[in-house]
């Protein structure tokens, strides 16, 4: 099974964590305009980790995902993803703004899920899959068919690789999501909010795919989510976001049983208030 291409270090992955982080961010700061979102922040994730950001909207957490993706230029601060600087490039023995070739290799590295899946909709469940791998990797069209399968059965939607992204449902369409992301093989996961577009009744089946990534890939992963009750089960670590930096971050046992900060525990009440599992 495709699972198996991104655990190749086996379940123990989740216990037997690299040294080295996969990603480093120290100092980061993002303004839009006289806006600051994000202000000196750092942490490091380590390789194979799941981590879980959670917070108040505006606080932060879908800019990190999108300066990641490098769909969001940083304002100041450092990136390193795998070991090598994401925003930066040596040249003639400095260091230098990164260019568009250096973003495009490090990107390499990074898939991503949005909110509004963001298909292709002239194009069918199969070949919104395949198009990335053929264009960016050279991969053969029978490969590509073949891996693009492989995902859809992962995924539960085997019979759906004829069918139009109009035709299916909206967790379906989140589902292709994830099967197109993982198509290009990253190191490096991010969800960003990938349930909050969808009926109540569609949340779980794509829920159910990403704790089977979870449990079953070495794959590191970033999830932004209101869905406290998952990221409890999803995570080794939540990182618990406010007004652009780190408030308090722990286990998901110490995060949503005993948090330390009362900003935490604040969020926390008017989460459970407005009807949501912890």
């Amino acid at each position: 099974m495709i699972v198996h291409q991104f655990n190749a270090a086996g379940s123990k992955a989740r216990q037997d964590l690299d040294d080295a982080p996969i990603i480093r961010i120290h100092d980061l700061r993002k303004s839009f305009g006289s806006l600051t979102v994000i202000d000196g922040l750092s942490f490091e994730v380590h390789r194979g980790e799941k981590l879980a950001l959670i917070g108040p909207s505006g606080s932060g957490k879908t800019t990190i995902l999108r300066m990641l993706m490098t769909l969001e230029t940083i304002s100041g601060g450092r990136i390193e993803v795998c070991g090598e600087p994401l925003y930066h490039m040596s040249r003639n023995g400095a260091e230098v703004p990164a260019d568009e070739a250096h973003l495009h290799e490090m990107r390499r590295h990074i898939g991503m899920v949005f909110q509004h899946f963001n298909l292709f909709p002239h194009k069918s469940v199969i070949d919104n899959i395949t198009l990335a791998p053929m264009l960016t990797q050279g991969v053969a069209r029978a490969d590509a068919e073949r891996q693009a399968r492989e995902l859809l059965e992962m995924v539960g939607l085997a019979d759906k690789e004829a069918s139009m992204p109009s035709q299916l449902s909206g967790g379906q369409k989140q589902r292709v999501a994830i099967a197109r992301a993982l198509a290009l093989k990253p190191e490096i996961m991010l969800f960003d909010e990938v349930t909050s577009a969808l009926d109540p009744e569609l949340v779980e089946e794509v829920l159910e795919v990403m704790k089977r990534l979870a449990a079953e890939t070495d794959m590191t992963m970033l999830l932004v989510t209101h869905e406290m009750g998952f990221a409890r089960e999803f995570a080794d670590r939540v990182l618990f976001f406010d007004r652009g930096r780190i408030c308090e971050q722990g286990t998901p046992e110490q995060i949503f049983t005993n948090p330390a900060q009362d900003r935490t525990r604040t969020f926390l009440r008017k989460i459970i208030a407005a009807g949501h599992r912890v």
